[in-house]
């Protein structure tokens, strides 16, 4: 991997852990979501205005997207509701590269590699312990993790091929504008739109534009570099926000779930490196 796209992805990482940091804390978690969505899209729109190219043949990738991307918000925002970030943030990282090699295994008869093998093992085990051996997290709580985990693995593969019919910058902010319009129109309906003020506050405003900035220094970085090699490195997120969220001492994160978050983004460089 080029040092450049190393340093665009351990950069991606790092804000995601931070952007999810921010949302996770929030005393509202749907209404701050709803804001979060829709800040990313203003602040990134003129960067996608000057950077503009969209060709017709991405429209069907775009559509596909939002639709993922407005159920990934959706399951996050309850996960994040329900249980802790430590909890529902690796499970869901974790499991979405495993869904891509079933998926990738089960539609396309791709072959699966020892290593890779052993990565889904490894992931397995770290999301054990991430639930906790005495099962700390509910099979509900569990659930939604796993269902974020396969938006991000559909919309992973989605946007894989849709990037290449218009520019990223582009094609992020249409896809995240379908999203927020479907997200905060449901925001308004179900919460109201006093909980959305409420909701606006500067946590929610820099997690949107962190939502918007991690994706986009992904992509960028997938021009450069194989996807796989993208794919481990990115999962650092995983102990990057653990790790935060133990030292900070805004969540109790016992060894367990440490080694369990430890074990997921070892894994991942596994299953995609395998």
């Amino acid at each position: 991997m080029p040092i450049s796209a190393l340093l665009l992805v351990l950069a991606a990482a790092i804000v995601h852990a931070c952007w999810n940091v921010l949302l996770s804390g929030s005393e509202d978690t749907y209404s701050a979501t709803a804001v979060a969505i829709a800040v990313g899209v203003f602040v990134f729109a003129p960067v996608a205005a000057l950077t503009w190219r969209m060709e017709q043949s991405a429209w069907p990738y775009i559509a596909a997207s939002s639709a993922l991307e407005l159920l990934y918000l959706v399951l996050l925002s309850a996960g994040y509701a329900r249980a802790a970030m430590s909890f529902v943030y690796p499970i869901a990282r974790g499991s979405a590269p495993v869904i891509v090699l079933l998926a990738s295994v089960l539609a396309l008869g791709v072959g699966v590699s020892l290593l890779a093998a052993a990565g889904v093992v490894v992931i397995a085990v770290g999301i054990l312990l991430v639930r906790g051996l005495r099962g700390a997290g509910s099979m509900g709580e569990l659930s939604i993790a796993l269902g974020v985990g396969a938006c991000i693995a559909g919309y992973t593969l989605v946007d894989k091929h849709g990037i290449a019919h218009a520019n990223p910058f582009s094609y992020l902010e249409v896809v995240f504008a379908l999203t927020a319009l479907g997200y905060v129109a449901g925001a308004l309906r179900l919460r109201g739109a006093g909980a959305l003020r409420q909701g606006l506050r500067a946590s929610s405003v820099l997690a949107g534009v962190g939502f918007f900035a991690a994706y986009a220094l992904v992509l960028a970085a997938l021009r450069l570099a194989p996807a796989a090699s993208v794919a481990a490195v990115r999962e650092s997120s995983v102990v990057f926000a653990t790790a935060w969220l133990a030292l900070s001492g805004r969540e109790r994160v016992t060894r367990e779930r440490l080694a369990g978050a430890c074990a997921v983004v070892a894994g991942v460089a596994l299953v995609s490196l395998g």
